[in-house]
């Protein structure tokens, strides 16, 4: 039942975050003086609908996104009725236009922002300095969080009842008990803890000094030998170490909370992150085809593959189902930034690629005027026909892709 929760408020949240991004097309047209007809939430058949002065609204079967229209978008639509050409949008200035046509993309910035800033108050936003390499890790504190047992060979697994039990456990070390010394050598950090250890002899007691509860305490602790490689070269050849059977506890809080005048920056560092990530993101969506194409017919889902709309209403369920709203909420904003980018790329029928021949209009035309010669008009969008077919095919292929990696090897959050 969570789970199904978590998917519907997903789903919820992108049909009304689009439904909005057609509202903002359709406020500032109306603002400008253009005459807008429809506005929609969803397509095919129409379900309900009124009229409200010049413009019909209403709510369609298919909720998958949504429409509005605007007269005269460009100067080849046919469907203008003679009164209304003083308000094609075509005819007003290129700066309204691109505000209109940027809308969309502006409401789901919009959107994110304004759920970031108050996240960033009641639920908190991922520490920027939370460690996320080893080199990092290394530099935690030397607190450790127990292990059940040694697994002895180089693998990462769960233990079984054939794995030698925990040293540290044997020993009765808990989890956030620092250690201080080991055979006398000073440690501070988790990275100092695994170079002495490493370098300890196995089958023999190692003292550990350690602070529980603010008392400093000693034990007797003999190490255990397993196969590992190198640290810093996890490919570099395994060899016998010895362990403790104990990992990092990290202290540094995954999530931070701030207040409401906090989160004002909080929310435009975290902002700034998410565009740069975003563009990398979209710079890599060509490389991640193969990927998406291994996932579907049977290799393992790279978690780094774009998903569709069923793939994070699927992560949705998983955040909810796991009591980790918080992943909901982030996907959520991460979502509309990453949409009100892909929305302004310069490429018809994109919102972005009508601002781009807006401007290359008034470019050309200001460059012929400064030449002395006559104005060459509008861009004639029946022209560009053949390449918006060939970006709406390509876009569509490539939602296919996404939508049946994600029904037959989807991503997952959590261990099943």
């Amino acid at each position: 039942m969570l789970y199904l929760l978590g998917v519907v408020i997903i789903a919820l949240g992108i049909l009304i975050s689009v439904s909005l991004h057609e509202a903002g097309h359709m406020v500032t047209a109306k603002l400008f003086g253009m005459k807008v007809t429809r506005y929609f939430v969803g397509f095919g058949p129409t379900v309900w609908s009124f009229q409200r002065g010049e413009t019909e609204y209403g709510l369609k079967a298919i909720p998958l996104g949504g429409f509005c229209k605007i007269v005269g978008m460009t100067p080849q639509d046919d469907d203008v009725d003679p009164a209304d050409e003083p308000r094609a949008m075509w005819r007003f200035a290129v700066w309204k236009r691109t505000i209109v046509m940027a809308s969309g993309s502006i409401t789901h910035f919009m959107l994110a922002i304004v759920a970031l800033w108050f996240a960033a108050i009641f639920m908190g936003l991922p520490n920027p300095n939370f460690p996320q390499t080893e080199a990092q890790v290394r530099q935690e504190p030397s607190v450790i969080a127990l292990a059940d047992c040694v697994v002895v060979e180089n693998v990462q697994r769960a233990c079984t009842p054939n794995d030698p039990p925990s040293p540290a456990a044997q020993a009765q070390l808990r989890t956030g008990d620092r250690i201080t010394a080991v055979n006398g050598a000073p440690v501070s950090t988790w990275g100092q803890v695994l170079d002495v250890i490493r370098r300890a002899p196995t089958n023999t007691p190692a003292r550990i000094d350690f602070v529980r509860d603010g008392n400093p305490q000693q034990v007797q602790v003999p190490l255990a030998s397993v196969q590992r490689p190198p640290l810093g070269d996890p490919s570099g050849p395994v060899s016998p170490v010895a362990a403790l059977g104990v990992g990092v506890s990290i202290q540094t809080p995954g999530m931070v909370k701030y207040s409401a005048i906090g989160a004002f920056g909080a929310t435009a560092d975290y902002t700034g992150e998410m565009a740069v990530g975003t563009v990398q993101a979209l710079q890599r969506i060509p490389e991640k085809i193969p990927a998406l194409w291994t996932a579907i017919t049977g290799g393992e889902r790279d978690a780094d593959t774009p998903i569709s709309v069923v793939g994070a209403s699927r992560l949705g369920g998983e955040a909810v189902a796991n009591d980790a709203w918080e992943i909901l909420v982030l996907l959520f904003i991460s979502l509309n930034f990453f949409v009100g980018i892909f929305n302004l790329l310069p490429l018809l029928p994109l919102d972005g690629g009508h601002i781009a021949i807006a401007w290359f209009e008034r470019v050309r035309t200001w460059t012929f005027s400064r030449l002395g010669r006559p104005d060459p008009g509008r861009v004639d969008y029946l022209k560009l026909m053949p390449v918006t077919y060939v970006v709406i095919l390509i876009g569509g292929a490539f939602t296919l892709l996404t939508v049946t990696a994600d029904v037959v090897n989807p991503i997952t959050l959590f261990s099943r």
